[in-house]
């Protein structure tokens, strides 16, 4: 028996992403627990500048180049050039206040020797810093519909969602303009949606997702994601280049954000926090009309 078979859109969960750190460059996963809070883990560390406040590609492109992986409870960051450097679950040094856009946030510190691998790489002092677990930084209710939905240090909502088609529908407008096509990396979402149509994500209200033995999740589309200039920089060479943006400002502009270029959808979690996340777990959802 099918998936909510009633439902007018099915499909799968084509892929997984996990940013362990927030603007570094992503994980892609097989699996992942769904916390409240997004995927596990996912967002939990931040690079932040001397006075606590967050630092992201917009401004440092050579975030993009690195790559942090979660190896059980411990996080370990790769970089051109600089040996790897392992911190330990338990390496927080202290703790920190910290300013991710408009919310100052407590933090733990994870010492001298990720700020000073960080500062090498980057270029100037720096510090790596880990959310506060005991901390709520909640979601706008602007959006949530007055509903209390965590994050951690994300832009400003616990899971972003896309589909494989959009990227297809982008990279053939890419094409017919010339330029290369691009990876969903750049994006940087969690939940990469198959078997839909492009840009469906935009057209429903919630995602239900079969997470086997009878159970489902269930995210919540809130809010289109708004699209700085990172899509721009290739996650390969750190290098920017203003064909994506370009691109989709010539058919993704949206009303509803006074005509910022949007690609995907920041979502909530309603149902399902504990539970596995999966490639290939069936989805499906209801178009909204509005």
């Amino acid at each position: 028996m099918s998936f909510h078979p009633d439902s007018d859109l099915q499909g799968t969960i084509a892929r997984l992403f996990v940013h362990p750190v927030k603007s570094c460059a992503g994980t892609e996963v097989r699996e992942a627990v769904l916390t409240e809070a997004g995927l596990e883990l996912d967002r939990a560390w931040m690079v932040v500048d001397a006075q606590g406040v967050f630092l992201s590609q917009r401004t440092l492109p050579r975030m993009a180049l690195v790559r942090p992986r979660v190896v059980g409870q411990d996080l370990v960051l790769q970089a051109p050039g600089l040996p790897d450097l392992r911190l330990l679950a338990g390496a927080a040094e202290g703790a920190a206040t910290v300013t991710v856009w408009k919310d100052t946030v407590p933090a733990q510190d994870m010492g001298e020797a990720a700020a000073r691998w960080l500062g090498a790489f980057l270029g100037q002092p720096c510090r790596l810093v880990r959310f506060d677990p005991a901390h709520r930084r909640l979601s706008s209710m602007g959006w949530t519909g007055g509903l209390e939905a965590p994050n951690r240090f994300s832009d400003g909502f616990p899971v972003l969602v896309a589909s494989e088609a959009s990227l297809a529908d982008l990279n053939q407008r890419l094409a017919a303009a010339g330029h290369g096509a691009v990876g969903m990396e750049r994006f940087r979402p969690n939940v990469v949606l198959g078997g839909v149509e492009a840009f469906d994500e935009d057209r429903v209200d919630g995602v239900r997702i079969g997470t086997g033995g009878g159970q489902e999740a269930w995210l919540q589309l809130v809010k289109p994601c708004a699209r700085c200039p990172i899509p721009d920089i290739d996650p390969a060479t750190a290098e920017s280049h203003p064909a994506v943006g370009d691109t989709l400002r010539s058919f993704r502009q949206d009303k509803r954000l006074d005509g910022a270029i949007t690609f995907g959808m920041n979502a909530i979690v309603r149902q399902g926090a504990g539970q596995v996340l999966r490639v290939g777990q069936p989805i499906a959802a209801d178009l909204r009309f509005d």
